[in-house]
Order: C-alpha cells, then sequence, then structure tokens
C-alpha cells in the first residue's frame, strides 16, 4: 500500500529547506490562508499551537486523503508578542526593544489527517547582543525584516545579533525537526532508521 501525499501548509523556502535537510520532500506544496489575529490575551504558546492547527486542517480541507504539515512560529517578549511587522517603523521598535536582552520564540508543528489532527510546540529562548543604531538601521534598510515574526530571521543577517540560544536553532528558523519527525513516523509516513 501506498503511503499518502504529504502536503506542505506553507511556501516558506525556510521550512522546504529544513525538511530537505532530514530527506523530506513535500508532495505537493499549498500555503494556507487564514487569519492569523491573536485572540484577546491569547498567550504566545497557545497562539502558535492554534494556528500551526488551523493552517493544516484548512489545507486538508482541500486535501482530504493527505497528511498536511503546517508550523506556526511566535516571537515574545514577556508577554508581549511581536508578530510579523507591517512596515519598517515597527520593525524598528521590534529591534529595538529586542536588543540587549532575552526573548522567547514558541513554534509549534501539526499533522492533520483525516483522522485526527496533532501537535508538537517548542519553546526557545534567544538572547540579542545589545544593537547600535547603524546595525539596526542597516538591518532595517536590507529589508531581511518583512514576513518575519518579532521583525527578524535567524538564518539571515540577524545571526549576527544573537549572542545565545537555549533551544531548538530549527524551531526558530520555523521548523522543529525532532518534533516533525516524531509526528510524521506516529501517522506511518516516515520511517525512522533503525541503528542495528
Amino acid at each position: 500500500m501506498s503511503r499518502p501525499e504529504l502536503v506542505l501548509a506553507s511556501a516558506s523556502p525556510r521550512r522546504i529547506e529544513l525538511l530537505a535537510l532530514i530527506g523530506i520532500t513535500p508532495d505537493r506544496i499549498d500555503p494556507s490562508d487564514i487569519d492569523e489575529t491573536p485572540l484577546k490575551a491569547e498567550q504566545p504558546p497557545r497562539l502558535a499551537v492554534r494556528l500551526a492547527r488551523a493552517k493544516a486542517e484548512a489545507v486538508l480541507s482541500r486535501h482530504p486523503d493527505a497528511l498536511v504539515l503546517s508550523a506556526d512560529t511566535v516571537v515574545a517578549v514577556g508577554r508581549r508578542l511581536l508578530e510579523k511587522p507591517a512596515d519598517a517603523a515597527e520593525a524598528e521598535r521590534f529591534l529595538r526593544l529586542l536588543s540587549g536582552r532575552n526573548h522567547r520564540v514558541f513554534t509549534a508543528v501539526a499533522l492533520a489527517t483525516a483522522a485526527r489532527t496533532t501537535h508538537r510546540c517548542v519553546e526557545t529562548r534567544v538572547t540579542f547582543k545589545r544593537l547600535s543604531d547603524a546595525e539596526i538601521a542597516a538591518y532595517i534598510a536590507g529589508g531581511d525584516w518583512r514576513g518575519k515574526a518579532g521583525g527578524y530571521g535567524i538564518q539571515g543577517p540577524a545571526a549576527a545579533f544573537v549572542t545565545r540560544i537555549v533551544g531548538s536553532h530549527p524551531a526558530v528558523m520555523g521548523l522543529p525537526l525532532p518534533e516533525t519527525v516524531n509526528l510524521l513516523a506516529g501517522a506511518g509516513w516516515y520511517q525512522i532508521a533503525d541503528p542495528s
């Protein structure tokens, strides 16, 4: 019996690259288009999980016989959510807030099938060095902040801002790999290699 089609509910090049690192190529890429507005008083990990599950389930409705993999990343400083900045001014405010302090990145991965939706959520703590005005201005001018939670991507120029990570580097990029493998293996899609 052939395994079901794997659909990635994201057009993120980073997620595609991370899957490739562990030998996974989705059969289809079909990004979801859901409302990502946080609910009132919604905590960051709950938001990440809700959005990851909603993305997977929305795309599953278009591919009911497939396995649909999705993820969502949320950046938080204390209880404050830093979503994708609307413009350069907001991205600059985010960087000034992150400068010289710790923040948390929550990445949830979800797998939806006709039978059920499962998920895992990973918390990673990231520390930024103190950023100069020149560093912030150069980063904003480069445009790498666009479309990224918290206004930065750890896989790009902002890697130079990070002094410490406690947790999962791939999760900060957008996909926690061990958790993704375990979800796929649990659904019978991915075969974990036997070392013997």
